[in-house]
């Protein structure tokens, strides 16, 4: 878990069908856990998961010497696009 460890002062709610709630419980005390702690873990880890990919990415070395090429590239002349973005548009 990379989340930061803080004292606990907020409060989240959640509602569940009887089903999904007896699966969360079986879960938790499968995972010695009560079933806020089994919720929070698994909500932090999710959160990670699905943040990871917009904030990091990893290359391996062929992929990344390939980007490294392609980042040392000389800039081409666009006139078409320098006369689109010193234009003003539609809006202004």
């Amino acid at each position: 878990m990379t989340a930061v460890i803080h004292s606990k002062s907020e409060r989240i709610d959640v509602r569940a069908s009887t089903p999904v709630k007896q699966l969360l419980q079986e879960a938790a005390r499968v995972a010695h856990k009560n079933v806020s702690e089994f919720l929070l873990d698994a909500g932090v880890n999710a959160a990670n998961q699905t943040l990871a990919d917009r904030t990091r990415f990893e290359l391996g070395a062929e992929q990344w010497q390939a980007f490294q090429t392609a980042l040392d590239r000389p800039v081409n002349a666009k006139p078409k696009l320098k006369k689109l973005l010193s234009e003003p548009g539609l809006l202004g």
